[in-house]
């Protein structure tokens, strides 16, 4: 039943917020008049109600309205009563610190499987996988646990940067960091690049966009996906 985007990124270089999904997003939600937005995330810091007004914006071009869960005084009922739902990006730590703190998480994933329509973009597609230890962000809060909604069997690494060839730079690749991951964990992950995004209708996953993906898993070479590709783990 599940009915699911989940985006490396709400903007792509060059173009508005959400702009390069918008046709996609036109028919995905084509039945839905209002989303639940969930700006748990706060990039930036920014506030909930500036952060809705963003959403707003962007979801006016094709005629859907948004409704901020914090606007409402039983979240819960929110998430259950939605026709589709909009988790957007920011910090992870603090989106999924706040999943936990309203009691939502379950609720959230419950809906979700059952057929709910849902965009995750950045932070909100790293929810969707079986943790969010793939995260790059810093744990500026200590949720209290890494588990997520697992609705995909692996996990995500939103923005996924490859090495630049010819750069001096010392620090850890991304390719680097999850290799550390999986010397003490089993999930595979996702590197999910800039521009890119997977459909999920039921269990089945389909890689789209313009770019490829890189499947990591532990014990094996990492594995460039095509996109129109299904996910298979």
């Amino acid at each position: 039943m599940k009915k699911m985007i989940i985006a490396s990124t709400s903007t792509v270089h060059g173009s508005g917020y959400l702009e390069y999904l918008l046709p996609t997003l036109k028919d995905f939600f084509t039945e839905v008049k209002t989303i639940l937005f969930i700006p748990y995330a706060r990039p930036g810091g920014i506030s909930y109600d500036d952060y809705t007004k963003v959403v707003e914006k962007a979801f006016q071009k094709i005629n859907i309205d948004v409704q901020g869960i914090h606007q409402f005084t039983k979240p819960k009922e929110a998430i259950q009563n939605a026709e589709g739902i909009f988790t957007g990006g920011g910090n992870t730590f603090e989106l999924v610190n706040q999943l936990y703190k309203k009691e939502v998480l379950s609720s959230l994933k419950e809906v979700l499987e059952a057929g709910t329509p849902y965009l995750g973009t950045s932070a909100g597609s790293n929810i969707c996988g079986i943790t969010m230890m793939n995260t790059n962000d810093m744990p500026i809060v200590y949720p209290p646990s890494f588990t997520t909604l697992g609705c995909i069997p692996f996990n995500i690494n939103a923005h996924y940067l490859d090495p630049i060839e010819g750069s001096t730079h010392m620090g850890e690749t991304r390719a680097t960091r999850i290799k550390e991951y999986h010397v003490f964990n089993e999930i595979p992950v996702l590197g999910l690049r800039e521009g890119s995004w997977l459909e999920v209708k039921r269990n089945t996953i389909i890689l789209k966009g313009n770019y490829t993906a890189r499947l990591f898993q532990p014990n094996k070479n990492p594995v460039e996906l095509e996109s129109g590709r299904e996910v298979l783990v």
